[in-house]
């Protein structure tokens, strides 16, 4: 094992505008651009709340799924190719796991956050859009009740979203309220406000 000080530090290169630039660069419609940005903030969140880079977990979350409008079949290997020309490895190597099925390795903290918040991001965005008051009054056991209705958002992988939060080490209901917590203030820019009408 190489000694602490010895080891190779990793310093961020990506700034927000330079993903943001790959992202509208990859990606052009409203909904998928609106999801790489619902997983940005959750990323920010939970990057600052457990003290790591929040510039560099966002620019995990606005990428992770860049590639996919374009090129479906190649998913994620484009936007993981960019990432390492760029020297982004921590973010390449999140990005590259964000599906347990791919059976990639979690070996980060932000990794395991990805996997764990990225289909469990667009659920609860989408529990919010079918209530009056959309993110303002949502709860947990809501979003749980929802979540057993396999009628409800059906393209939403329920074992996907259940591996992730078993990955990361944190139960369904305090997850949900944490990722409620961090898209809350965001609610207008992301049209969760509700529709009480």
């Amino acid at each position: 094992m190489v000694p602490a000080a010895r080891r190779p530090v990793y310093i961020p290169r990506m700034r927000r505008e330079e993903a943001l630039e790959i992202l509208h660069e990859m990606t052009k419609g409203e909904s998928l651009l609106r999801h790489a940005r619902s997983v940005e903030i959750v990323m920010r969140h939970l990057a600052a709340a457990q003290g790591e880079d929040e510039d560099e977990w966002g620019a995990a979350g606005l990428l992770h799924d860049a590639d996919y409008e374009a090129w479906p079949e190649e998913h994620p290997g484009r936007i993981v190719a960019r990432l390492r020309e760029l020297g982004e490895e921590r973010i390449a190597d999140a990005v590259a796991a964000h599906y347990t099925k791919w059976g990639r390795p979690y070996d980060s903290p932000m990794a395991r956050a990805l996997v764990a918040s990225d289909e469990l991001t667009g659920f609860l965005v989408a529990c919010c859009l079918v209530r009056p008051g959309g993110i303002t009054d949502l709860k947990p056991k809501s979003v749980r009740k929802k979540f057993k209705d396999r009628s409800f958002a059906a393209k939403v992988e329920r074992e996907e979203v259940l591996r992730g939060l078993e990955i990361y080490g944190v139960e369904f209901g305090a997850h949900v309220e944490t990722l409620i917590e961090a898209l809350r203030p965001h609610a207008a820019e992301l049209g969760l406000e509700g529709n009480p009408g």
